[in-house]
């Protein structure tokens, strides 16, 4: 089991706990939680993730510093809870490398159902609440 540090925003202050970004309170409105996983057969997955529109998983690389890199993979979401969303792999990622899979909208692109974000790109951007990334970050193994 991952030890990773999460906040969860409430109407009057702040909880910390072990697991999954939350935002929106104890009723996870908005959410991303995934595991330390074998990515080996070319595909990623979040345990689960709670949107309020339809949107994306979007899986970055990143490193301890916590920072999204490039998109190593993705796929839809809809409305509501979604749960054991896979996304295929372009390209290849090792053991031991980290990955933020991370919430992102469909909004502001020029296609409904197509993802058009590139890294820094405001189309089928990243989703943030109170300012911060709905995301968690994994471990392949």
């Amino acid at each position: 089991m991952k030890n990773t540090l999460a906040r969860i925003t409430l109407g009057f202050g702040i909880l910390t706990m072990t697991g999954a970004v939350l935002a929106g309170g104890m009723n996870g409105k908005i959410a991303v939680t995934g595991s330390d996983q074998d990515v080996s057969g070319g595909t990623v997955s979040a345990d689960m993730i709670m949107a309020d529109s339809n949107g994306w998983l979007v899986v970055h690389r990143t490193d301890k510093s916590k920072k999204p890199g490039p998109v190593v993979a993705y796929a839809p979401l809809e409305k509501g809870k979604n749960h054991d969303i896979a996304a295929i792999l372009t390209e290849p990622v090792k053991s031991g490398d980290m990955l933020m899979l991370m919430l992102h909208g469909e909004a502001g692109g020029m296609k409904t159902g197509i993802f058009e974000y590139t890294l820094g790109a405001k189309e089928d951007g990243p989703i943030k609440v109170d300012g911060k990334l709905v995301m968690d970050v994994i471990t392949a193994k």
